[in-house]
């Protein structure tokens, strides 16, 4: 598969963040694992640091970066990841430590 521009015209940048880098590590190998079905999309997972002067350990901002050969493939294409990511959060809110403690501070602070 040809990663040439004009071959694969339609492209979405996509950063999401998380309070940790742990969590952002854990839900890029939760979503890579699954494939994309058309060969006509091309998909790109990283985590990159909010700000350029942290360090990479400390990065905690997922981006995925989908080029696909026309804009209805991009959009299916995005539109699965974003099922998938729900589906992430989700489990993550309900099941991860860091998130529920990240919960109780906000909710101390709040009046």
């Amino acid at each position: 598969m040809s990663s040439d521009p004009k071959i694969l015209g339609s492209h979405r940048h996509l950063q999401i963040p998380f309070p940790t880098h742990r969590l952002a590590s854990t839900a890029l190998k939760a979503l890579q694992v699954d494939p994309e079905l058309s060969p006509l999309v091309q998909r790109h997972f990283s985590i990159i640091s909010a700000s350029s002067t942290e360090p990479e350990e400390r990065a905690q901002v997922l981006q995925v970066e989908y080029q696909a050969t026309t804009n209805r493939m991009l959009r299916v294409a995005v539109n699965s990841f974003m099922e998938g990511l729900k589906l992430v959060l989700e489990v993550m809110e309900q099941l991860d430590v860091d998130v529920l403690a990240a919960e109780n501070k906000a909710s101390i602070k709040s009046p």
